[in-house]
């Protein structure tokens, strides 16, 4: 059985390993294959999770995408577009949380399935 502890720390190191990929730049799709990996971490991780309601572990995983976007976003964005980037982030922050919250239903049953 995996703990909430155990999920922390895997996130942990999830970003810390996405923070190092990102430092040379990061396109687009780079950052839509670790965003994917990281649902993927967090559903399998929180599936195991018996203590937790599935709204819980939902605003749990999407908080380890928020955290994800806040690390690495920024290095998807050349540095010509970098004063549109500020303008239009918060918009697309909440285009992926809102993408991400999809995905996590679209997820458990793959992932419950290959376990």
């Amino acid at each position: 059985m995996s703990t909430i502890e155990d999920m922390a720390g895997q996130v942990r190191a999830f970003l810390d390993d996405a923070r190092a990929k990102a430092a040379g730049g990061l396109t687009v799709a780079e950052f839509g294959s670790l965003l994917v990996a990281l649902l993927r971490l967090a559903v399998a991780e929180l599936d195991a999770v018996q203590q937790l309601a599935g709204p819980e572990k939902k605003a749990i995983a999407l908080e380890a995408v928020a955290a994800l976007f806040d690390s690495v976003a920024v290095y998807c964005v050349p540095m010509a577009t970098y004063p549109v980037w500020l303008a239009f982030r918060p918009l697309i922050r909440s285009t992926v949380l809102a993408l991400a919250s999809g995905a996590l239903e679209s997820l458990l049953p793959l992932v419950r399935a290959n376990a």
